[in-house]
Protein backbone atom coordinates (compact mmCIF):
# COMPACT_ATOMS: atom_id res chain seq x y z
CA UNK A 1 0.00 0.00 0.00
CA UNK A 2 2.89 2.27 0.95
CA UNK A 3 4.76 1.61 -2.22
CA UNK A 4 1.61 2.15 -4.21
CA UNK A 5 1.12 5.12 -2.72
CA UNK A 6 4.58 6.54 -3.48
CA UNK A 7 4.21 5.40 -7.24
CA UNK A 8 1.32 7.84 -7.51
CA UNK A 9 2.85 10.43 -5.94
CA UNK A 10 6.32 9.53 -7.73
CA UNK A 11 4.58 9.69 -11.00
CA UNK A 12 2.07 12.89 -10.54
CA UNK A 13 5.38 14.64 -9.66
CA UNK A 14 6.99 13.79 -12.73
CA UNK A 15 3.74 14.69 -14.87
CA UNK A 16 3.61 17.86 -12.70
CA UNK A 17 7.27 18.60 -13.05
CA UNK A 18 7.88 17.39 -16.93
CA UNK A 19 4.62 18.49 -18.58
CA UNK A 20 6.07 22.56 -18.95
CA UNK A 21 9.57 21.32 -20.28
CA UNK A 22 7.82 19.00 -22.82
CA UNK A 23 5.58 22.20 -24.08
CA UNK A 24 8.86 24.63 -23.47
CA UNK A 25 11.09 21.95 -25.52
CA UNK A 26 8.76 21.80 -28.66
CA UNK A 27 8.87 25.76 -28.69
CA UNK A 28 12.64 26.06 -28.89
CA UNK A 29 12.77 23.10 -31.38
CA UNK A 30 10.08 24.40 -33.84
CA UNK A 31 11.96 28.42 -33.14
CA UNK A 32 15.86 26.69 -33.47
CA UNK A 33 14.40 25.06 -37.25
CA UNK A 34 12.74 28.70 -38.27
CA UNK A 35 15.83 30.20 -37.78
CA UNK A 36 14.64 32.13 -34.49
CA UNK A 37 15.79 32.65 -31.18
CA UNK A 38 12.45 31.98 -29.89
CA UNK A 39 11.38 31.64 -25.82
CA UNK A 40 13.74 30.01 -23.47
CA UNK A 41 13.09 25.97 -22.69
CA UNK A 42 11.98 27.60 -18.84
CA UNK A 43 9.42 29.88 -20.33
CA UNK A 44 6.56 27.64 -19.78
CA UNK A 45 7.73 27.28 -15.62
CA UNK A 46 7.55 31.22 -15.62
CA UNK A 47 4.37 31.88 -17.31
CA UNK A 48 2.89 29.23 -15.09
CA UNK A 49 4.33 31.39 -11.88
CA UNK A 50 3.42 34.61 -13.22
CA UNK A 51 -0.18 33.79 -14.10
CA UNK A 52 -0.33 31.97 -10.48
CA UNK A 53 0.69 35.59 -8.85
CA UNK A 54 -1.75 37.77 -10.83
CA UNK A 55 -5.55 38.50 -9.60
CA UNK A 56 -8.64 37.22 -11.94
CA UNK A 57 -11.10 39.34 -13.42
CA UNK A 58 -15.01 37.18 -13.78
CA UNK A 59 -17.42 38.08 -16.09
CA UNK A 60 -20.75 39.07 -14.40
CA UNK A 61 -22.73 36.47 -16.51
CA UNK A 62 -20.10 33.58 -15.34
CA UNK A 63 -22.03 30.96 -12.93
CA UNK A 64 -20.24 28.32 -11.55
CA UNK A 65 -19.49 26.34 -14.29
CA UNK A 66 -16.65 28.72 -15.51
CA UNK A 67 -15.11 28.68 -11.46
CA UNK A 68 -15.17 24.60 -11.55
CA UNK A 69 -13.73 24.22 -15.47
CA UNK A 70 -10.24 24.69 -14.35
CA UNK A 71 -10.27 22.56 -11.52
CA UNK A 72 -12.54 20.08 -13.24
CA UNK A 73 -9.80 19.77 -16.22
CA UNK A 74 -6.52 19.61 -14.46
CA UNK A 75 -8.03 17.15 -12.02
CA UNK A 76 -9.52 14.92 -14.82
CA UNK A 77 -6.45 15.23 -17.21
CA UNK A 78 -4.06 14.36 -13.85
CA UNK A 79 -6.38 11.35 -13.19
CA UNK A 80 -5.51 10.35 -17.11
CA UNK A 81 -2.07 10.78 -16.91
CA UNK A 82 -2.05 7.87 -13.57
CA UNK A 83 -3.26 5.22 -15.86
CA UNK A 84 -1.02 5.40 -18.35
CA UNK A 85 2.55 3.44 -17.62
CA UNK A 86 5.10 6.07 -18.01
CA UNK A 87 8.41 4.98 -16.19
CA UNK A 88 7.30 1.89 -14.73
CA UNK A 89 4.94 -0.87 -16.76
CA UNK A 90 2.62 -0.41 -13.89
CA UNK A 91 0.85 2.40 -13.97
CA UNK A 92 0.15 3.56 -10.12
CA UNK A 93 -3.87 3.98 -10.96
CA UNK A 94 -4.11 1.17 -13.47
CA UNK A 95 -6.19 -1.09 -11.31
CA UNK A 96 -9.30 1.50 -11.98
CA UNK A 97 -9.09 1.60 -15.52
CA UNK A 98 -7.87 1.35 -18.52
CA UNK A 99 -8.15 3.39 -22.16
CA UNK A 100 -11.51 3.63 -22.00
CA UNK A 101 -11.21 5.33 -18.70
CA UNK A 102 -8.64 7.85 -20.00
CA UNK A 103 -10.70 8.87 -23.08
CA UNK A 104 -13.71 9.33 -20.69
CA UNK A 105 -11.51 11.52 -18.79
CA UNK A 106 -10.06 13.43 -21.23
CA UNK A 107 -13.88 13.44 -22.54
CA UNK A 108 -15.31 15.31 -18.79
CA UNK A 109 -12.15 18.02 -19.18
CA UNK A 110 -13.24 19.02 -22.62
CA UNK A 111 -16.97 18.98 -22.00
CA UNK A 112 -16.91 21.30 -19.32
CA UNK A 113 -14.31 23.54 -20.92
CA UNK A 114 -16.51 23.62 -23.78
CA UNK A 115 -19.61 24.84 -21.33
CA UNK A 116 -16.92 27.63 -19.51
CA UNK A 117 -16.78 29.11 -23.10
CA UNK A 118 -20.34 29.46 -23.19
CA UNK A 119 -21.20 30.11 -20.11
CA UNK A 120 -20.08 33.85 -20.81
CA UNK A 121 -22.45 34.49 -23.04
CA UNK A 122 -18.85 35.38 -25.60
CA UNK A 123 -19.18 34.90 -28.90
CA UNK A 124 -15.45 34.17 -29.22
CA UNK A 125 -16.26 31.34 -26.57
CA UNK A 126 -19.29 29.64 -28.30
CA UNK A 127 -17.48 29.50 -31.58
CA UNK A 128 -14.54 27.91 -29.71
CA UNK A 129 -16.78 25.33 -28.13
CA UNK A 130 -18.39 24.65 -31.32
CA UNK A 131 -15.33 23.84 -33.15
CA UNK A 132 -13.75 22.00 -30.11
CA UNK A 133 -16.76 19.88 -30.12
CA UNK A 134 -16.41 19.27 -34.41
CA UNK A 135 -13.33 18.33 -33.69
CA UNK A 136 -13.55 15.62 -30.79
CA UNK A 137 -16.03 13.87 -32.12
CA UNK A 138 -13.86 12.22 -34.95
CA UNK A 139 -10.42 12.61 -32.72
CA UNK A 140 -12.04 10.58 -29.97
CA UNK A 141 -13.21 7.53 -31.97
CA UNK A 142 -10.31 7.80 -33.78
CA UNK A 143 -8.13 7.74 -30.52
CA UNK A 144 -10.18 4.35 -29.18
CA UNK A 145 -9.84 2.77 -32.12
CA UNK A 146 -5.85 2.93 -32.70
CA UNK A 147 -5.32 2.10 -28.95
CA UNK A 148 -7.57 -0.79 -29.30
CA UNK A 149 -5.99 -2.26 -32.06
CA UNK A 150 -2.94 -2.46 -29.60
CA UNK A 151 -4.98 -3.87 -27.23
CA UNK A 152 -6.54 -6.98 -28.43
CA UNK A 153 -3.26 -8.41 -28.58
CA UNK A 154 -3.01 -8.58 -25.28
CA UNK A 155 -6.47 -9.05 -24.85
CA UNK A 156 -7.12 -6.18 -22.10
CA UNK A 157 -7.47 -2.77 -22.61
CA UNK A 158 -5.60 -1.86 -19.15
CA UNK A 159 -2.85 -0.12 -20.51
CA UNK A 160 -0.51 -1.79 -17.95
CA UNK A 161 -1.69 -5.05 -19.35
CA UNK A 162 -0.86 -3.81 -23.09
CA UNK A 163 2.72 -2.85 -22.49
CA UNK A 164 3.65 -5.88 -20.58
CA UNK A 165 2.13 -7.75 -23.40
CA UNK A 166 3.82 -5.63 -25.91
CA UNK A 167 7.20 -6.01 -24.22
CA UNK A 168 7.69 -9.58 -25.25
CA UNK A 169 6.36 -9.41 -28.33
CA UNK A 170 8.42 -6.77 -29.87
CA UNK A 171 8.44 -8.12 -33.77
CA UNK A 172 4.46 -6.57 -33.61
CA UNK A 173 6.19 -2.71 -33.69
CA UNK A 174 6.51 -3.88 -37.54
CA UNK A 175 2.89 -5.03 -38.16
CA UNK A 176 1.21 -3.09 -40.46
CA UNK A 177 -1.71 -2.91 -37.83
CA UNK A 178 0.51 -0.92 -35.53
CA UNK A 179 2.04 1.40 -38.27
CA UNK A 180 -1.54 2.66 -39.36
CA UNK A 181 -2.61 2.49 -35.38
CA UNK A 182 0.94 4.51 -34.95
CA UNK A 183 -0.16 6.73 -37.46
CA UNK A 184 -3.59 7.69 -36.40
CA UNK A 185 -2.73 8.40 -32.92
CA UNK A 186 -0.16 10.88 -34.38
CA UNK A 187 -2.65 12.68 -36.10
CA UNK A 188 -4.75 12.65 -33.36
CA UNK A 189 -2.03 14.01 -31.18
CA UNK A 190 -1.48 17.25 -33.65
CA UNK A 191 -5.14 17.87 -33.56
CA UNK A 192 -5.73 17.48 -29.56
CA UNK A 193 -2.40 19.78 -28.95
CA UNK A 194 -3.43 22.46 -30.83
CA UNK A 195 -0.77 22.08 -33.31
CA UNK A 196 -0.56 23.34 -37.02
CA UNK A 197 -2.19 22.05 -39.04
CA UNK A 198 -5.12 22.18 -36.71
CA UNK A 199 -4.87 25.09 -34.85
CA UNK A 200 -1.99 27.74 -34.15
CA UNK A 201 -2.43 28.44 -30.36
CA UNK A 202 0.03 31.47 -30.62
CA UNK A 203 -2.27 33.74 -32.29
CA UNK A 204 -5.59 35.40 -31.33
CA UNK A 205 -7.20 35.61 -34.79
CA UNK A 206 -11.10 34.67 -35.17
CA UNK A 207 -10.42 32.97 -38.51
CA UNK A 208 -8.29 30.07 -36.49
CA UNK A 209 -8.46 29.73 -32.98
CA UNK A 210 -10.43 26.79 -31.52
CA UNK A 211 -8.64 26.36 -28.01
CA UNK A 212 -7.65 29.90 -27.44
CA UNK A 213 -11.01 30.88 -27.93
CA UNK A 214 -12.63 28.98 -25.18
CA UNK A 215 -10.39 30.56 -22.32
CA UNK A 216 -10.61 33.87 -23.70
CA UNK A 217 -12.14 35.16 -20.50
CA UNK A 218 -9.84 33.22 -17.59
CA UNK A 219 -7.02 34.80 -16.42
CA UNK A 220 -4.60 34.31 -13.03
CA UNK A 221 -4.94 30.97 -11.48
CA UNK A 222 -7.73 30.10 -13.40
CA UNK A 223 -5.39 30.85 -16.69
CA UNK A 224 -2.92 28.81 -14.75
CA UNK A 225 -4.20 25.82 -14.10
CA UNK A 226 -6.21 25.60 -17.61
CA UNK A 227 -2.67 26.28 -19.54
CA UNK A 228 -1.01 23.28 -16.99
CA UNK A 229 -3.57 20.69 -17.54
CA UNK A 230 -3.08 21.53 -21.91
CA UNK A 231 0.83 20.83 -21.13
CA UNK A 232 -0.01 17.57 -19.25
CA UNK A 233 -2.33 16.07 -21.88
CA UNK A 234 0.00 16.73 -24.32
CA UNK A 235 2.38 14.39 -22.04
CA UNK A 236 -0.53 12.10 -21.99
CA UNK A 237 -1.04 11.93 -25.45
CA UNK A 238 2.87 11.64 -26.07
CA UNK A 239 2.84 8.55 -23.02
CA UNK A 240 0.27 7.07 -25.17
CA UNK A 241 2.44 6.96 -28.32
CA UNK A 242 5.67 6.32 -26.79
CA UNK A 243 4.90 3.82 -24.21
CA UNK A 244 2.21 1.66 -26.10
CA UNK A 245 3.40 1.33 -28.82
CA UNK A 246 7.14 1.41 -28.08
CA UNK A 247 6.77 -0.14 -24.76
CA UNK A 248 10.48 -0.98 -24.43
CA UNK A 249 12.58 0.38 -21.30
CA UNK A 250 9.95 0.74 -19.01
CA UNK A 251 10.78 -0.82 -15.65
CA UNK A 252 9.38 -3.84 -14.43
CA UNK A 253 9.13 -2.43 -10.63
CA UNK A 254 9.23 0.59 -8.86
CA UNK A 255 13.09 -0.05 -7.78
CA UNK A 256 15.32 3.16 -7.99
CA UNK A 257 17.41 2.18 -10.43
CA UNK A 258 15.32 0.44 -12.30
CA UNK A 259 12.92 3.85 -12.53
CA UNK A 260 16.65 5.78 -12.82
CA UNK A 261 17.20 3.48 -16.39
CA UNK A 262 13.39 3.92 -17.57
CA UNK A 263 13.21 7.65 -17.49
CA UNK A 264 16.21 8.00 -19.10
CA UNK A 265 15.00 5.94 -22.08
CA UNK A 266 11.42 7.72 -21.83
CA UNK A 267 12.90 11.37 -21.88
CA UNK A 268 15.27 9.92 -25.24
CA UNK A 269 11.48 8.70 -26.83
CA UNK A 270 9.67 12.39 -26.33
CA UNK A 271 12.69 13.97 -27.37
CA UNK A 272 12.36 11.54 -30.96
CA UNK A 273 8.52 12.54 -30.83
CA UNK A 274 8.99 15.98 -30.11
CA UNK A 275 11.26 16.64 -32.92
CA UNK A 276 8.97 14.76 -35.42
CA UNK A 277 5.89 16.84 -34.21
CA UNK A 278 8.08 19.84 -34.97
CA UNK A 279 8.93 18.77 -38.52
CA UNK A 280 5.32 17.76 -38.95
CA UNK A 281 4.44 21.53 -37.89
CA UNK A 282 7.35 23.64 -39.99
CA UNK A 283 6.53 21.47 -43.28
CA UNK A 284 3.02 22.29 -43.16
CA UNK A 285 0.68 25.36 -43.05
CA UNK A 286 -2.46 25.79 -41.15
CA UNK A 287 -5.49 24.02 -42.69
CA UNK A 288 -8.62 26.20 -43.39
CA UNK A 289 -10.90 25.06 -40.68
CA UNK A 290 -13.61 23.37 -42.60
CA UNK A 291 -10.52 21.39 -43.99
CA UNK A 292 -9.57 20.20 -40.37
CA UNK A 293 -12.56 17.38 -40.35
CA UNK A 294 -11.08 15.85 -43.41
CA UNK A 295 -7.91 15.56 -41.92
CA UNK A 296 -9.19 13.45 -38.70
CA UNK A 297 -11.51 11.61 -40.69
CA UNK A 298 -8.07 10.21 -41.88
CA UNK A 299 -7.02 9.25 -39.02
CA UNK A 300 -10.52 7.34 -38.31
CA UNK A 301 -10.14 4.97 -41.51
CA UNK A 302 -6.48 3.98 -40.34
CA UNK A 303 -7.48 3.44 -37.09
CA UNK A 304 -10.70 1.56 -38.68
CA UNK A 305 -7.87 -0.38 -41.30
CA UNK A 306 -5.40 -1.05 -38.33
CA UNK A 307 -8.70 -2.71 -35.98
CA UNK A 308 -9.55 -4.66 -38.88
CA UNK A 309 -6.13 -5.82 -40.22
CA UNK A 310 -5.51 -6.85 -36.64
CA UNK A 311 -8.49 -9.27 -36.82
CA UNK A 312 -7.66 -10.60 -39.98
CA UNK A 313 -4.18 -11.34 -38.89
CA UNK A 314 -5.10 -13.33 -36.27
CA UNK A 315 -7.64 -14.87 -38.64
Amino acid sequence: MIEKALAVAFQIGLVLLLSPLVTGFNRVLKARAQTRRGPSLLQPYRDLYKLLRKGMVIPDTASWIFTATPFVLFVTTLLASLLIPMVSVAAPLSLFGGVLAVVYLLALGRFFLALAGLDTGSSFGGLGSSREMTISAIAEPALMLAVFTVAIGAGSTNLSIVAQSAQGQSWRFLAPSQMLAFAALFIVLIAETGRIPVDNLSTHLELTMIHEAMILEYSGPYLALIEWAAAIKQLVLMMLLVNVFFPFGLSADWSPGAVLFSLVLFSLKLLLLSIVVAIVEIGNAKMRLFRVPELLAIAFVLGALALVSTFLFQG
